[in-house]
This record gives structure tokens, sequence and C-alpha cells, in this order.
């Protein structure tokens, strides 16, 4: 378990984080989300021992990032952003400096190394300096290296960042794998990625946690939540025919198609049956007709606007 309890880091009068708490358990995977400048960099820094506390404690299965740093370090892997290396060695060079580093030498060394090379899909840069690499390649080095120690926790900063649509999903299905016996903190600003991987997901803004809590849950708090999305055939006056309907907030129409509307629910209630009920006595000429879950990309906005915080 990773507890942090009353974390803050400051740069001279600036505060970057500021009194953060939260437990992350075995087996979960937790999206930290916020904008830029929010705080999520420096607080997987501060987590992983590479910045010092101003205030507070990380502790990592029992031992303190700060007084016990080489058994809790000894239990992590991580990704920072950027994925930096050495980018004069080949990728075999650099993934058996770092099993060296972590301590094992021999056919143990050369096992670990195979293991993450077929692991995160290397194979064909293996022999390949680093410096020549894609930007996608150089993050599955990264990762590489992150996970060659088998980590109880794995902190990655940006992972999917640079990759290609299939790459990402390779991506994400091991991180899903890596994740059933251990912590997983993502950092990331791709909210589609907390959808795809994260069991929870914290956002901060200014330093400061906003919001927690399951994709599905921070879904449900968003406006979109039960709303019923249609799209016409034709031009049609919708908000006159929902008038007598006391569960229905309010009716958008899309930015980009004018034919597209929202019906949104007041207080997250179910309207699909009533909304279909009208639509079908009154005849709409719908071509499309589904609920929403809510949108990750609302509850981010709101909740982060709140305390001043912006991309």
């Amino acid at each position: 378990m990773i507890e942090i309890r009353n974390l803050s880091k400051k740069f001279d009068q600036f505060t970057a984080v500021d009194d953060l708490s939260f437990e992350i358990g075995e087996g979960e995977v937790l999206g930290f989300l916020g904008p830029n400048g929010a705080g999520k960099s420096t607080t997987m820094k501060v987590i992983t021992g590479f910045l010092s506390a101003s205030a507070g404690s990380v502790t990592i299965d029992g031992h303190d990032i700060s007084s016990d740093p080489i058994k809790a370090k000894a239990l992590m892997g991580y990704l920072p952003e950027g994925a930096p290396s050495y980018g004069d060695m080949s990728t075999l060079e650099f993934l058996r400096f770092i099993g060296r580093i972590r301590g094992y030498r021999g056919e143990e060394l050369e096992q670990r190394v195979a293991h993450v090379i077929q692991e995160v899909a290397l194979q064909s840069v293996a022999n390949q300096t680093i410096e020549t690499l894609s930007k996608g390649f150089k993050r599955r080095v990264g990762l590489a290296q992150a996970i060659i120690h088998d980590p109880k926790v794995l902190v990655l900063d940006e992972p999917t960042d640079g990759l290609d649509p299939n790459q990402k999903h390779h991506v994400r299905e091991l991180i899903k794998n890596l994740a059933q016996d251990k912590i997983v903190i993502i950092s990331t600003h791709i909210l589609e990625e907390v959808t795809a991987v994260c069991s929870r997901a914290i956002i901060i803004s200014e330093g400061k946690i906003v919001a927690d809590g399951t994709p599905a849950d921070l879904e449900s708090q968003s406006k979109y939540h039960q709303a019923v999305s249609v799209r016409l055939t034709e031009a049609y006056d919708l908000e006159a025919d929902l008038s007598s309907l006391t569960d229905v907030s309010g009716v958008e129409r899309d930015e980009e198609n004018d034919l597209v509307f929202r019906i949104l629910a007041k207080d997250g209630k179910s309207i699909f049956t009533q909304v279909s009920e009208i639509a079908q006595a009154k005849h709409w000429p719908i071509t499309e007709f589904h609920v929403s879950r809510g949108q990750l990309e609302d509850v981010f906005r709101t909740a982060t606007q709140q305390t001043g915080g912006a991309e």
C-alpha cells in the first residue's frame, strides 16, 4: 500500500503540491489527472523520491521515502516524463545496465532483460542505439527499464505519449496485466486513458485534490450523465415536445451539427423511456437515439475551473 499524508511541495513562494492525502491499495490502477501546472509531475517525483517533500510523508509498503529511501525505491519502477536514457547505448546495453544497477548478474540478468524486451515488444530494436529510435520506441524502452525488476509499485508519467494507436493499445493491455498484483499510478492528460485502463481517478488542480473516485463515479457527476443523444434527419422542434417532462433539465444543440441534440437529465435521473415514448408518439425524424453515460472531460473541466485551473 502507498500512504500519502499531508504532502506539500513548495518552490520558493510557489506551492506546487498543497496538502495532498490519499491511499492506494494493491491491484489499483490510479489515473492522476490535472491541467498543465496542476502539480501532477511534481507529485510523481516526490512519491518516487526524486524530489523531497516540503511537508508530509510518503510511505511505500511501510517504508518512508524520506527516512528509508533505499528500501522504498527498491519496490518502485518509474517511467519519468520524456523517458530519459543514454542515447549512445543500444536498447540491450541500456537494459543490461539498468538490470545491473538493480542488482542482477549473470543468467538472471539476461533472463530479466529478455523478458522485458519480449513483454514490451522491443525485439526489432534490441541492437539499435537509443538516440536513433522513434519517440514511441523510446517510451517503450523507458517502460521496459521501469518493470525490469518486477516492482510492487509502478509510477508512469504519460506512458503512451508519442505512441501510435496500436502501440497505445499494447501498452494499455500490458498495464492492465501488470496491475493484477501491483499498484500502478499513471499521470496523464489523456482522458480516454483513464476510462481504458484505470480503476480509480484523482483530479488535482493548483496542487489540491478536487475529485476522487472510479471513472464511472466521476462520469456520473457529469451533466451529460443519463442524457439522451438524438440525431435527426431534418429540422424539428424537440423542446416543445419535451416541455412537460419535469426530469428534463434542458436541450443542447451540437455546435457542429444542428441536427444533433443532447437532452439533459435533471439530477442524473433516467429519462430514456419517457423521451422514447414521446419520440414515437410525435414521430420524430430520428436516425440515432442513445443514452450517454456521462463525460469525464466535462467533470474534469468543471472540477478544475472551480479552483481556477486551466489547460
